[in-house]
């Protein structure tokens, strides 16, 4: 995420800040990014099915999972600087994440299967709670996407993203972070935060593909908001999921 200049690592600041000439069907609707968004969770889900089948058949899918988190940063900055492509990279990305997110569900589903046996349920309500609650709280102006509120989801979230840079490069150096993972109270306190974090960037993002489809960007750009969107609601299905954890070790 630190690899770009938005709140939403997928969203750069200036993504609809140039005026764009595109009007009647050739151009970026509300409506048209949200049946994208559609296209791609549904690509997302049948990958991560697979993941998970594959993870409970016996297939050590920790590799799998690896090459996909990689994969789908990669497909994702090669979109920040080609927008036109991600009608064709945007589905490319959601199956490969995917993939990871369906290994990561099955690793917490079979961790927690004793102590929180209804953990990724939760995790899904609650994503989708949290979606829903946003979108509202967006959509009548409870919480607006002015430029203060702007700049500051954009340095947190950067600070975050280099946080978990640094995490993951300690991980394969076979250092960990113990409040990432533990129950303690710093370690629920941060996961919250995050959370936090995570959710609000769903403000920036609906803010931005409100204002992408008033300026009459490109059709292309409906696969771009899509993917910015699904993005961001990976992100946070895998902080609740994370912070789901930290609390069921606590009890």
């Amino acid at each position: 995420m630190a690899l770009f200049k938005s709140g939403n690592p997928a969203l750069g600041e200036k993504t609809f800040s140039q005026p764009y000439a595109v009007y009647g069907d050739d151009a970026m609707t509300v409506k048209g990014t949200l049946n994208k968004f559609g296209i791609l969770f549904l690509l997302t889900m049948a990958t991560a099915g697979l993941a998970w089948k594959m993870a409970y058949s016996g297939v050590n899918v920790t590799s799998y999972m690896w090459v996909s988190v990689f994969g789908g940063l990669g497909i994702a900055v090669i979109m920040a600087f080609k927008m036109s492509l991600a009608p064709y990279l945007a589905p490319l990305y959601a199956l490969v994440k995917g993939f990871a997110v369906g290994a990561i569900s099955a690793y917490y589903n079979y961790a927690f299967d004793k102590i929180a046996p209804n953990i990724i349920t939760q995790a899904v309500a609650l994503t989708f709670g949290v979606v829903i609650a946003m979108y509202l709280l967006y959509k009548f102006n409870i919480i607006t996407a002015t430029p203060m509120f702007k700049k500051i989801i954009i340095i947190a979230t950067a600070g975050i993203a280099v946080f978990y840079l640094i995490a993951i490069g300690m991980h394969f150096a076979g250092i960990g972070i113990p409040f990432l993972h533990e129950g303690s109270t710093f370690g629920i306190i941060f996961s919250l935060v995050v959370v936090a974090l995570a959710a609000l960037n769903l403000i920036l993002d609906f803010d931005l593909i409100e204002n992408g489809s008033k300026m009459g960007a490109p059709k292309y750009m409906e696969w771009y908001g899509a993917f910015a969107l699904l993005v961001t609601i990976v992100w946070l299905y895998l902080e609740i999921l994370k912070l789901l954890s930290k609390l069921a070790r606590r009890n």
